[in-house]
């Protein structure tokens, strides 16, 4: 179809018309997905993990914007896009004019000159928003404070691989509902599996993300109770305690302390459940070290898992 709409646009030149540019492919957040187009970017992803060999994305460049230090994000990414026959650019808040006062737009116009896609990871989900709205090239979330997409596409996958089929599964969430929360919210709508959240109060998601899931027919829970929450669950997750920009203090621990996923709490869920937790990971806190490097971790595979499912979101993006 692409090269069908090469056509018409050099036809249309011909005759001095000027049709509109096809818009570019971001991928933002899951909620902005219908789950066939999620399913085929796993599909290809794990096609790619399986052995698939093609370099669809040779001569395509990506940009790599770190406004948070990264190590499985940065690295994920620019493997992937060599694997994939492309190239990569890294800049970080130093190397770019964004932190000498250019506007996020200006950024997005030049950048769309140079580049065939874009990466960012900010604190402000705004300053993704505005790149989005202005770039001509597809427009990748790495992360915000407010969701995480590509790093819970990749938990999605090893879920699937674990465990079979997601539909029905019964995902379950110890901790604090910050942004990687958020997307797990999203993906249980999206790949029709239960999440129970167990959250402190203080520290719950906000209410309008279980507005949202309810009024798109989601299974999301939430409760103060961890017990609760991992009750005969397929699959365990948590994550740190002080996410990148969050102030730590003895308050957040304590509140955080009963939610620590330890050997009592795994042993809650089903025999085989899979436990998952999106690193950097901080034994003692979130999570004991018997449960992280224990049998029922996967937590390595869903690392590795960043690589395969981000070929999946680039080469949809990039087409």
């Amino acid at each position: 179809m692409a090269g069908v709409r090469n056509i018409a646009h050099n036809v249309a030149s011909i005759e001095g018309r000027h049709l509109p540019p096809d818009p570019p492919r971001h991928f933002l957040d899951i909620d902005q997905f219908e789950a066939p187009a999620l399913e085929a970017m796993l599909d290809t992803g794990l096609a790619y993990k399986n052995g698939r060999r093609d370099r669809p994305l040779v001569g395509r460049t990506l940009a790599l914007i770190f406004e948070k230090p990264s190590t499985r994000t940065r690295v994920s990414f620019e493997v992937a896009m060599r694997q994939l026959g492309g190239d990569t650019i890294y800049l970080n808040t130093a190397d770019s004019q964004l932190a000498r006062g250019e506007t996020v737009a200006d950024t997005a116009r030049v950048l769309s000159r140079y580049v065939d896609a874009i990466m960012i990871r900010t604190n402000q989900p705004l300053k993704l928003d505005e790149l989005a709205r202005h770039a001509t090239v597809p427009v990748i979330n790495g992360l915000t404070d407010t969701s995480h997409p590509c790093q819970i596409m990749a938990d999605v996958m090893t879920l699937q691989e674990k465990k079979g089929p997601v539909a029905g599964k019964v995902v379950a969430w110890s901790g604090d509902g910050n942004n990687v929360s958020a997307s797990w919210v999203h993906a249980a709508v999206r790949f029709g599996f239960v999440l129970r959240l167990a959250c402190p109060e203080e520290l719950s998601p906000p209410p309008r993300l279980f507005d949202w899931a309810r009024r798109e027919g989601g299974r999301v829970e939430l409760t103060t109770d961890p017990v609760q929450a991992v009750s005969e669950a397929d699959c365990v997750v948590t994550d740190t305690w002080i996410s990148m920009g969050v102030e730590a203090s003895v308050n957040r621990h304590n509140m955080l302390a009963p939610y620590r996923v330890d050997e009592y709490l795994m042993a809650q869920a089903k025999p085989d459940a899979i436990f998952m937790h999106c690193l950097p990971a901080k034994r003692g806190e979130e999570v004991t070290a018997g449960v992280i490097d224990g049998p029922q971790s996967v937590v390595w595979d869903e690392a590795e898992n960043r690589l395969h499912a981000q070929k999946g979101i680039l080469t949809w993006c990039l087409g």
